[in-house]
């Protein structure tokens, strides 16, 4: 039961185009560990920040979407999975607030901007690859948050998480779409 509900996820994640498979990829395994960041956020923030730590699940069904979308255009497929990415950290910003580092999220963005698509389509990376930087700047000087209030030990270990969440998504992003280029050595 296992390996066919494995197969049938490979075959929904599966595309012709490589970059479009691998962003598939990508949004599969965010979907699946977005509802574990709020058990995170539980164990570092304590019960009573329950309702505000579920606004992080927002992404979810956006995620879930960007498969789906790729049978329709591999390019509105990665488009859309890295803007979803850059509105995703600024709404976690805004309810978590700048200072948990949650904008260190803006870094994997810019990587799928980079990585997410072909020499053909360079206008529209270097568009992609503006976004998380303009986010940042409305971060970093227009702050929009937090909604919800925590010490500053609290922003300290959400800084560590984040760091640590950021790196180990680069890490995958960069085997990722190793795997989507072509081989061959010049």
């Amino acid at each position: 039961m296992i390996g066919r509900a494995l197969t049938a996820l490979g075959r929904a994640l599966d595309h012709p185009d490589p970059l479009t498979a691998a962003m598939n990829t990508v949004a599969a395994v965010l979907a699946g560990n977005t509802p574990f960041y709020p058990i995170y956020l539980y164990v570092v923030l304590g019960r009573d920040a329950t309702p505000m730590i579920l606004l992080t699940l927002c992404s979810l069904p956006f995620w879930c979407a960007v498969p789906m979308l790729a049978r329709r255009s591999g390019v509105a497929a990665r488009v859309f999975l890295t803007v979803i990415g850059v509105l995703n950290t600024l709404w976690c910003a805004v309810v978590l607030g700048f200072n948990t580092g949650i904008a260190l999220f803006l870094i994997p963005c810019i990587l799928l901007a980079t990585l997410g698509f072909h020499r053909a389509e360079r206008r529209l990376m270097l568009g992609l690859t503006a976004l998380p930087f303009l986010a940042y700047g409305v971060l970093r000087y227009a702050p929009m948050g937090p909604l919800m209030r925590m010490s500053a030990a609290a922003q300290r270990d959400l800084v560590t998480l984040n760091g640590f969440s950021v790196a180990c998504l680069c890490a995958f992003l960069g085997y990722r779409f190793a795997g989507a280029r072509p081989t061959k050595l010049p």
